[in-house]
């Protein structure tokens, strides 16, 4: 993880969030490389989940809400974690970590320790100028009722029929007791997470749908299989109106298996509250059996951080002297780069730059030029931040309009014409 997180920041993929103030706990900001490569996972969950399917749309709520959807949602009651604190040194833990307390127990020779409280995760804030009650809400710490309380808006503007999804991508905060790990566990993250309604007493089906298909979409963009499974969880560590929870964890190398994605059967609970405390009808009819039911929902949710943090641990490689991110091409933040073989020699850079200005033309994605110090310098540049390919243009290609492409994982170079670049690069990227 030291690695990792020294790579993050040398690289511009992650920066401590107001670093140069001493920094803020649990808060993280994406560099360039970042938000290349943060665009490009959301991209393919939102091409794999919204754009490639008919059966599901789209929806983009705000972070604010009406204080009563939290009332409604249960979270301004149970959205809780359990608070101890030292009397000694004030330090503050969830009661559930037993690792951390033990940990600051063999650093602190004396601890006493408060009884356990409930602490709220959900920040607190207030809409307009006057903070009390009336006008205080709070900071969403899930995408999902954004969805629920959209639900009747959706069905009367466009014709989806159940079984149906609607899916989203944006911010979520929660005030946690401790945070670590890196992207792990913060306090401001972005969430990817679709509401799929469907039939009571078709929802198992959909359920181990979901289950698969989620599990599937990380193998396919090259998360290796011995570091990921899915796991059903008991019961007990379920929220209570859950028919059923499975997760997707991952071989984290801090702690061993544990959570990457939740996938939920959250049953009719939600719309069923929000029907009470709002009195509208948040009912499905269906206009074939003429049956009129409250849908169940299918929940696969995961923060678009800590689906960061895992494709970079597996795709991290130490080969030799060179440091190499196995990024799925779909998910390199740069897709080539682009060299002239010596910088001094005019007619190599202006071809490299004609090449460079067509690939970003044609391919429509990130594309980097680099003319600076020794070829092999930039290529094991690259290969650190995960870029797929290396074109360099050499004095043949002056004469035959071929350049040489280096392949960033076996470094195997070939010889491939100009004109075919955009092709070779776009059948690799797209397999």
């Amino acid at each position: 993880m030291e690695k990792i997180v020294s790579l993050c920041k040398r690289r511009g993929f992650v920066f401590q969030n107001s670093e140069i103030y001493g920094g803020v706990n649990g808060i993280w900001d994406l560099g360039p490389l970042g938000v290349a490569l943060a665009n490009n996972i959301k991209k393919e969950w939102w091409n794999s989940t919204v754009l490639l399917r008919d059966d599901v749309v789209g929806l983009d709520s705000s972070i604010l809400y009406h204080s009563k959807v939290w009332e409604a949602s249960g979270h301004l009651k149970s959205f809780t974690d359990p608070l101890v604190e030292c009397k000694i040194c004030h330090e503050r833990f969830r009661a559930d970590h037993k690792k951390e307390i033990e940990e600051h127990g063999k650093t602190h020779s004396k601890s006493q320790w408060t009884d356990v409280k409930h602490f709220n995760l959900m920040f607190k804030t207030f809409l307009g100028p006057i903070e009390d009650d009336k006008n205080k809400t709070y900071l969403r710490p899930e995408t999902a009722q954004g969805i629920f309380i959209n639900f009747e808006n959706v069905l009367s503007t466009t014709r989806v029929k159940i079984p149906f999804g609607i899916a989203q991508i944006g911010k979520g905060f929660r005030n946690e007791i401790t945070t670590g790990n890196f992207l792990f566990r913060v306090r401001e993250f972005e969430m990817m997470e679709l509401e799929f309604f469907t039939e009571p007493g078709k929802d198992s089906k959909w359920f181990d749908y979901w289950r698969k298909e989620r599990l599937k979409w990380y193998l396919n963009l090259g998360i290796k299989k011995k570091n990921i499974k899915l796991v059903d969880l008991p019961k007990e560590d379920i929220a209570h109106y859950s028919k059923g929870t499975s997760e997707i964890w991952y071989n984290w190398p801090f702690m061993g298996f544990s959570e990457l994605e939740g996938i939920a059967n959250r049953g009719n609970y939600d719309l069923t509250q929000h029907s009470k405390l709002s009195g509208k009808e948040l009912s499905y009819h269906d206009e074939e059996s003429k049956k009129r039911f409250i849908p169940y929902v299918i929940e696969p949710s995961v923060g678009v951080g800590r689906a960061i943090l895992a494709f970079l641990i597996d795709a991290y490689s130490e080969e030799g002297d060179r440091i190499v991110l196995k990024l799925h091409p779909k998910l390199s933040p740069i897709k080539a780069a682009v060299f002239p073989l010596l910088a001094n020699k005019l007619p190599l850079v202006k071809m490299a730059r004609d090449i460079y200005d067509n690939l970003k033309e044609s391919i429509k994605d990130s594309i980097a030029f680099d003319d600076r110090g020794n070829i092999g310098k930039r290529y094991y540049s690259q290969d650190e931040i995960g870029t797929p390919f290396c074109i360099t243009v050499d004095f043949q290609s002056l004469e035959d309009d071929t350049v040489t492409v280096r392949d960033r994982d076996t470094t195997k170079q070939e010889r491939v014409k100009v004109n075919n670049l955009v092709s070779y690069i776009q059948r690799i990227i797209n397999k």
